[in-house]
């Protein structure tokens, strides 16, 4: 099967909101009128963000819920996405599998594949997606002001769990693997609660290499810095009963590490005035999505941790960093 045949049979679909797609040698957008486009990009590469065994339906999802989670962050719709994809052979039962999943989540969120590009070499996926916000509207990093509060999205620290557990590092029961590990391949981008979160939240961000190292960069973004509650913080794990048991497995300390740095979640912290609780709720509530509040937004620079007593925390924890 050569690359045209390729693209023809797993990829190339009719477009209804890209004024042109696949075909020519550029697609061609067209925001509503007041709308600003909103762009990012993500790598995925074999070995370094997935695991050669991963299934190949959840692969696809993955690649587009990354990308679309940093247009959640933003508050920005779906528009559109070009896929660039290296393959080490054709495989077509692999390609039906990856189609699969990028279909039914671009799908679920109205975002059309209009372009991209394939070739030979070490299996690697880049994807980058077009949003639209209304002009002035979007969400950014740079907002957070002195007394906002700091919330998250959903639950922290599953992918690092399932993580660790694939690499032998922390064993874990089947049916607990199972459930850290679909957290771990299949994330939840929160485009509906960033859309909700226009005009409420004053900065936002997605948690992709943990929570800590994401939230420095609203922090120095918007030169303040923040006191977190650990005792809030720890729960965020454990919303889920099933994920609650690893307690007997594990100690607080190294859960707490996964909620605060383990990374892969793709959430959202944001940031948002302590008068506005009330709209947050309204649009966690809007997007069915659950939020927790975990801190505040302080005027003096940098991180800190404290406990449910207000004792500050001396321990440092590192997010992500692919070069460090």
């Amino acid at each position: 099967m050569g690359e045209f045949e390729l693209i023809a049979r797993y990829f190339q679909r009719p477009t209804s909101r890209a004024v042109l797609g696949i075909g020519d040698d550029c697609a061609l957008l067209q925001p509503a009128v007041g709308m600003q486009l909103a762009v990012s990009s993500d790598m995925l590469v074999e070995g370094r963000h997935f695991f050669a065994d991963v299934d190949p339906c959840a692969l696809g999802h993955k690649a587009l819920a990354v990308n679309l989670s940093d247009l959640a962050a933003c508050g920005a719709q779906p528009l559109a996405f070009t896929l660039a994809l290296a393959l080490p052979r054709v495989d077509e039962n692999w390609l039906a599998g990856f189609s699969r999943g990028l279909f039914a989540l671009a799908d679920a969120q109205g975002c059309e594949l209009v372009g991209g590009d394939t070739t030979q070499g070490p299996l690697t996926i880049c994807i980058t997606v077009f949003g639209e916000v209304p002009r002035g509207q979007a969400l950014l990093r740079s907002g957070a002001q002195a007394g906002d509060d700091v919330y998250v999205s959903g639950t922290l620290g599953e992918a690092r769990l399932a993580l660790d557990a694939l690499r032998d590092h922390a064993p874990l029961p089947d049916e607990l693997l199972a459930l850290a590990r679909h957290r771990l391949e299949q994330p939840t981008p929160r485009v509906a609660l960033g859309m909700a979160l226009r005009g409420i939240a004053t900065a936002a961000v997605d948690v992709s290499d943990g929570l800590l190292g994401d939230l420095g960069h609203i922090l120095k973004a918007s030169g303040v810095g923040a006191r977190i509650d650990t005792s809030i913080a720890i729960n965020l794990i454990a919303l889920n009963a099933q994920i609650a048991r690893a307690e007997r497995l594990f100690s607080y300390e190294k859960l707490l590490a996964y909620v605060l740095a383990g990374g892969d979640d793709y959430e959202l912290a944001f940031t948002a005035p302590a008068a506005q609780w009330q709209a947050v709720q309204q649009a966690a509530q809007q997007s069915q999505t659950v939020v927790t509040r975990i801190g505040q937004i302080e005027a003096a620079p940098g991180l800190r941790l404290h406990n449910a007593q207000g004792q500050l925390l001396e321990k440092r924890y590192a997010s992500f960093d692919h070069f460090a």
